[in-house]
């Protein structure tokens, strides 16, 4: 009889086994709070922008969204943490373009490969920069300030927020759209840098358009254009740089990314969460308080704009020879 009993008993746990073990794979997502990694300082338009999608998205999903800020090293060492976690759908990164496209052409070894280490979910948001001079510039218009570039070369200056930043990269582009040569002066931070131009100290800046707008209206700063391909509809008497005739469109661009492997069942519901949450009123409201566009967008949009702008960047580091430098 020993032997049938043990016989039963084996018979009996892995009859057991498979629905304890279906009833834990079943488990809806998510059951617990989500940690949101944003890859820059509390208070930074990064965080703000994480903490308003993330508010939105945990009532969404019906659990709380931690936002982990992440600073370091021009937003990698957050990016590099995520790349690394557990597919899991409960750790996820805000990303942005810095360290999923611009970076990454600066550096031979990267701790992470941007198409290959993570599951894109949505595009979140899109920024456009705004072309400023200082009242001094004799430069009314994009046209007006190519001209004066041309007739000068290297005389002009523009500051940034430092080497390898979208504002920095959008002066550099402005350079080859243009034909121009506009001298980069990187300073530490996008403030320092609009410290910088309101005092003369430079001529012309790429900066966002909920910083810009302020100095813009009330005198101290003169803008010319902005960056997109559209204009902006909070400040939609600028026009676009491409409506001068110049080949440009560039933005600050934020999106949510899993690691690799996170099962295609939490992308989709992290994504259509998503996406609903960008239409809600309160969200749209907040996002334009920050000057921000919503845009959610597929998975597979979000990995070809993230191709796209890795290309775009590599072309300009290299014809701006800016590698290594």
């Amino acid at each position: 009889m020993r032997p049938v009993l043990i016989l039963s008993l084996i018979v009996l746990c892995v009859g057991l086994s498979p629905s304890s073990t279906a009833q834990t794979s079943t488990a809806p997502y998510p059951n617990r709070p989500i940690r949101m990694i944003a890859p820059s300082s509390a208070g930074g338009p990064v965080d703000v922008l994480a903490r308003v999608v993330g508010q939105g998205l945990a009532e969404a999903l019906g659990q709380q969204i931690v936002i982990d800020n992440r600073p370091g090293a021009a937003g990698l060492i957050g990016t590099e943490l995520v790349a690394k976690a557990a597919p899991d759908g409960y750790t996820l990164l805000f990303g942005f373009s810095g360290p999923l496209a611009i970076v990454p052409n600066f550096n031979d070894v990267m701790p992470y490969d941007v198409l290959r280490d993570f599951a894109p979910v949505s595009l979140v948001a899109s920024a456009p920069y705004v072309l400023l001079v200082h009242p001094g510039v004799a430069a009314k218009s994009v046209a007006e300030l190519v001209a004066l570039a041309r007739a000068h070369p290297g005389k002009l200056n523009y500051a940034s927020g430092g080497t390898g930043s979208g504002i920095h990269m959008s002066g550099e582009l402005f350079n080859l759209a243009a034909g121009v040569r506009i001298v980069h002066v990187p300073y530490k931070g996008a403030g320092p840098g609009m410290a910088a131009l309101m005092a003369g100290e430079v001529d012309m800046m790429f900066n966002g358009v909920a910083p810009a707008l302020p100095h813009v209206r009330s005198g101290r700063l003169r803008g010319l254009a902005v960056s997109s391909a559209k204009r902006s509809a909070l400040a939609p008497e600028l026009p676009t740089i491409a409506e001068s005739g110049l080949q440009f469109n560039t933005s600050g661009w934020y999106g949510l990314l899993a690691p690799r492997g996170t099962p295609q069942p939490v992308i989709a519901k992290l994504h259509s969460e998503t996406t609903r949450t960008l239409n809600l009123p309160l969200v749209k409201e907040q996002l334009g308080k920050l000057a921000v566009e919503g845009i959610g967008s597929t998975p597979e949009q979000f990995s070809a704009v993230m191709r796209e702008e890795l290309a775009q960047w590599a072309q300009v580091i290299k014809a701006a020879d800016l590698k290594n430098k």
